[in-house]
């Protein structure tokens, strides 16, 4: 099954889309609804493929001998989730996220720089 993962770049970028179309949508949804609890509960389902498929694609990526920045990628990938996740919580908590978002927009832009730039990615750059 992990050679069937490792070799599935555009599922795991299916699973990155949805799941910020997912985010968003959950974000933009009033606080305490039932239906951002369940767009939210949903969310959370895709972000274990993401990282099932992030990991499969990593132990792949292992064979292309830059496996140093893809650790980075699966370093800041996870962060991106985490701000997600905090974004998503803190946010019915009523707390502050301000500082959620920065570190959401910077794990993301990292996680796209470098998965646009090394060699299992599209080549964009």
């Amino acid at each position: 099954m992990l050679e069937f993962l490792g070799s599935q770049t555009h599922l795991h970028i299916t699973t990155w889309v949805v799941a910020l179309i997912l985010f968003f949508v959950a974000v933009s949804m009033q606080k305490g609804s039932k239906g951002r609890k369940i767009t939210h509960m949903i969310l959370r389902l895709f972000y274990i493929l993401i990282i099932a498929t992030g990991v499969a694609l990593f132990i792949t990526a292992l064979d292309y001998g830059q496996g140093m920045l893809y650790g980075f990628k699966l370093l800041f990938g996870l962060g991106v989730i985490a701000f997600m996740e905090l974004v998503l919580v803190r946010s019915n908590k009523g707390k502050s996220t301000g500082g959620m978002w920065a570190g959401f927009i910077i794990c993301l832009i990292v996680v796209l720089v470098l998965g646009f730039k090394l060699p299992m990615g599209f080549q964009f750059f």
